[in-house]
């Protein structure tokens, strides 16, 4: 029987580093060019072997009951059948670059000329 709950992967930069993290409930939201998530997923304290990395990123979103997150900065999004790991990891020196331009620009108008 497959479950009807979904799981969503949203992987997003965040002050140079790279964030990976898992959610029941992925939107559009109410903030015009933000990601609303919601129902963060973190494992289980069950296991005697404790991540350091997963440690990290869940005490930094101990508390939250929803995020947003700028839509420029959104990498990736995943419907994904099982939770991984939610880490965050430096950014490499690869191809991977944020954009510095903002999501919405004022077209031109009368308002805008002279």
């Amino acid at each position: 029987m497959v479950s009807a709950r979904h799981i969503y992967k949203v992987i997003f930069m965040n002050q140079g580093k790279v964030y990976e993290i898992f959610a029941r409930s992925i939107s559009q939201g109410e903030l015009f060019g933000f990601i609303e998530v919601e129902q963060l997923v973190f494992g289980e304290r069950s296991t005697v072997v404790v991540d350091p990395s997963e440690e990290k990123i869940k005490s930094e979103f101990a508390g939250v009951k929803r995020t947003y997150i700028p839509m420029h900065a959104v990498m990736r999004i995943d419907e994904v059948e099982k939770q991984g790991v939610s880490k965050i990891s430096a950014i490499d020196d690869g191809n991977v670059s944020q954009f510095s331009m903002p999501v919405y620009t004022p077209g031109k108008g009368p308002e805008f000329s002279k």
